[in-house]
């Protein structure tokens, strides 16, 4: 999935003040004087899990996927159509929407040296939907029947009408792979190569710690090539990128530092470039569904729905960098709704305790929650829940923080009865906080499923006109409402700071879900 968290002991609220007290003036060290063609050093907290495409579904493998990878499509900035990328053309063979046929362009070619073809396309998607990985996009692909070739024209054959598959095609699950160098039934072993035609080549990569990128001289697409080569250095949660920005160690920083250095930034600094633009990322907490679990009963799901208090949760935890959020469907995006406000309007301790007698359920419910630690607020988040259920008597909450890779493998696995996540869109459509989060064997591993909401969710696949299946996302939304397998916490806004010498800091993300580092320039 392309779920993320992060989060962090309590002490990292002393050290965010500590690092606001000192400034941001040690980008400087940087300076201008390291050359034009010196690679521009960007810090992020998104750390990839795997480098290749059918064994990862998260934010940090995405984020650097889409840079050395290529799909058939790709979204241009601020563009919610797929345009060719790979291809040279692309489109449904009918009204029906179950074909969907592209042409490859011609003289393509992989890092490898080796021509890329209409089968390398088939092999890449079929391997994916093969191997099932389960930390994988499989699930992307549920409505693909079979992929046939014909030339450079590549056809695939949908069981059923699904006018989002062009948009699937153009993330990061859409990524095209050397036929001969990843295997048709299993996953890549050596972490650290990779055959990709993206803007991109992969000069270097050590696992968690950085990433450079050298510019493809053979790439041919939709972006731009790249002006300059790029470091990635990431780091282990938000207060060590606070550090590392203050020290001058990067010059550009995604932006998922601490709330209180967010909150603290000041546009009008002429020392900072700080892009800050309303954001489509989620989190939500996530329920277990299945027998085994502490709160596989809905009543007992509902009855948390109607304690937690988002407005809390985001002054007293986020400062107001994130908005309260009651849909899984985020403000500006199509079907957005407030179905957890309508329902549970008061949170507090009367309607739980109703919830929960009218179900008689014995009091307190005990559970598990858990979260990751790699990032700035998880921690304090989770503490914040966990108080907040606990203060009606009627809860009792353990809270467990693990590293990212074993949090990873422990929600696959349903190992949790609940836990806090992130959500960043695949593509920009209502349908990336639907199907792949509430869709019978959906991303989020819950065990959750519901032939109603299964059906809904085809009939918005049914309409390439967006705006016309609104009811039928909103309905859905009043399901996941009154079922309640997750919870939506909030919306996320989006900030960029670089040092003003950087350019295209702008264009580097959106709710496409693509990180655009070949947007990036030295002015």
């Amino acid at each position: 999935m392309r779920g993320k968290v992060r989060g962090r002991v309590p002490w990292i609220v002393a050290l965010c003040l500590v690092l606001v007290a000192a400034g941001f003036g040690g980008w400087r060290l940087l300076g201008g004087g390291s050359g034009d063609n010196a690679p521009i050093v960007v810090g992020s907290t998104s750390r990839p899990t795997a480098l290749d495409p059918a064994g990862a579904y998260n934010a940090g493998s995405w984020a650097l996927f889409a840079n050395v990878y290529q799909g058939l499509l790709t979204f241009e900035p601020g563009s919610p159509d797929p345009v060719p990328d790979a291809a040279e053309s692309c489109e449904f063979a009918s009204a029906a929407l179950t074909t969907y046929r592209c042409t490859l362009r011609e003289g393509l070619r992989f890092s490898s040296g080796r021509e890329m073809t209409a089968d390398d396309v088939r092999h890449s998607i079929e391997r994916t939907v093969r191997i099932k990985d389960p930390q994988g996009p499989a699930k992307l692909f549920d409505t693909l029947k079979s992929i046939s070739t014909e030339g450079r024209v590549v056809s695939f054959l949908l069981k059923s009408a699904d006018a989002t598959f062009p948009l699937k095609l153009a993330g990061s699950a859409g990524a095209i792979v050397d036929g001969t160098a990843y295997p048709a039934d299993g996953l890549r072993t050596d972490d650290g190569r990779v055959v990709g035609s993206g803007p991109f080549l992969l000069a270097e990569y050590r696992s968690e710690r950085l990433a450079r990128l050298t510019p493809n001289p053979d790439y041919r697409g939709a972006q731009r090539r790249p002006a300059h080569p790029v470091t990635v250095r990431y780091y282990p949660n938000g207060a060590a990128l606070a550090q590392a920005w203050d020290r001058g160690e990067i010059e550009v920083n995604d932006g998922q530092m601490p709330p209180e250095v967010l909150a603290r930034l000041n546009p009008s600094d002429q020392d900072l470039e700080l892009t800050e633009q309303a954001g489509t990322d989620i989190r939500m907490v996530v329920f277990n569904t299945r027998e085994s679990s502490a709160v596989a009963d809905a009543p007992i799901r509902r009855a948390i729905a109607a304690v937690i208090d988002r407005q809390q949760i985001s002054r007293q935890v986020h400062h107001k960098t994130v908005e309260p959020l009651y849909s899984l469907i985020p403000q500006g995006m199509t079907g957005h709704g407030t179905p957890f406000f309508d329902r549970y309007q008061q949170p507090g301790r009367q309607q739980a305790e109703r919830l929960l007698d009218e179900a008689e359920v014995r009091t307190p419910v005990s559970f598990r929650l858990a979260y990751d630690l790699g990032g700035s607020t998880a921690t304090l988040e989770a503490e914040a829940i966990k108080q907040q259920l606990e203060a009606t008597g009627l809860f009792r909450v353990k809270t467990e923080g693990f590293e990212w890779t074993e949090f990873l493998k422990g929600f696959s696995e349903g190992a949790y009865d609940a836990y806090s996540v992130g959500w960043v869109p695949d593509f920009p459509d209502p349908d990336t906080y639907t199907g792949a989060l509430v869709g019978t064997g959906n991303a989020l591993h819950n065990d959750y499923g519901s032939a109603a909401v299964d059906r809904l969710i085809r009939q918005t696949q049914r309409s390439q006109d967006r705006g016309r299946v609104m009811t039928e996302f909103r309905r859905i939304h009043d399901l996941v409402a009154r079922d309640v397998p997750v919870i939506p916490l909030w919306q996320k806004k989006d900030y960029v700071l670089s040092i003003p010498d950087i350019a295209g800091t702008q264009y580097l993300s959106d709710n496409s879900g693509i990180w655009r580092l070949w947007e990036l320039e030295r002015l």
